[in-house]
């Protein structure tokens, strides 16, 4: 069971991290093309996600592949997170009722992929 928090952990990390590169993607289209400031928030972004791809692939050698994919949808509320906070975006009532939408179907899912491998 700490074995697989610690993937769990990993997991939104990583995702987090993706999410993260389209902060640098926008950041970089706000500069002015092949500036410095471009030039690095772009690296960013690819860097961000060749850590994604690697962590990835890490996350679904040791967990089954329906619970990651399943939480991929956590990028929605990392989105609003990093929207708010980096780009003072507001955060509308509906987006919060999505948001919480998405973090109880999560739940719901991994609890029965949970019950579902316990039972084999």
């Amino acid at each position: 069971m700490r074995q697989q928090a610690k993937w769990f952990l990993l997991l939104h990390v990583i995702l987090g991290v993706y999410a993260g590169s389209s902060v640098c993607s926008k950041l970089a289209a706000q500069q002015p093309f092949l500036s410095a400031t471009f030039l690095l928030l772009y690296g960013l972004m690819l860097a961000a996600l060749v850590a994604y791809a690697i962590g990835w692939q890490q996350v679904i050698k040791h967990l089954p592949l329906t619970t990651a994919y399943a939480n991929k949808a956590v990028t929605v509320v990392w989105g609003i997170l990093l929207g708010m906070a980096v780009f003072g975006e507001a955060v509308t009532p509906r987006q919060v009722v999505g948001a919480v939408i998405i973090i109880a179907g999560i739940v719901l899912f991994v609890r029965a992929d949970n019950e579902e491998e316990g039972g084999k």
